[in-house]
């Protein structure tokens, strides 16, 4: 599913202030088919303190969205809703991906950084050793003499 909206980033494209009048009136479409639409789980409404239904202008485009798989592409509503599902697990996946990636670059540049000497210890506590060692390390906490 496209955003067609250009300022699919801005806050304002989340935010469900749009009564339902005109929010169908931008869909395209009957405020009763929202209502239906709603009752089936593929567009879900907001809701205002006196009870009446919000939209978003991001449900605005899903809602074009239903409406042209329904009656261009001819999918019936059950399938509609599978689509949706699918369509927001990829884009789920596809956002953690991405920070993956960004953690992974991060940690990449970090290695880089404790290889050349650069990443915060400057004494050389990191010494690089060709040697091997086979001294057995014992370690013992330290007792608390107040104990």
């Amino acid at each position: 599913m496209s955003s067609e909206y250009v300022g699919s980033d801005d806050a304002g494209y989340e935010a469900k202030v749009l009564m339902i009048s005109v929010a169908a009136r931008m869909a395209g479409m009957h405020p009763q088919t929202l209502r239906q639409y709603d009752r089936l789980g593929l567009v879900q409404a907001g809701r205002a303190t006196g009870g009446g239904r919000r939209y978003s202008v991001r449900d605005v485009v899903l809602l074009r969205e239903v409406q042209r798989l329904s009656q261009d592409e001819g999918v019936n509503l059950a399938g509609v809703k599978r689509i949706i599902g699918l369509e927001r697990l990829l884009e789920q996946a596809q956002q953690r991906v991405a920070r993956l990636e960004a953690e992974l670059d991060a940690a990449y540049r970090r290695i880089a950084e404790l290889e050349s000497g650069l990443g915060g210890f400057p004494r050389g506590d990191l010494v690089p050793t060709s040697r091997t060692s086979t001294a057995l390390v014992v370690w013992r906490p330290r007792r608390n003499p107040e104990r």
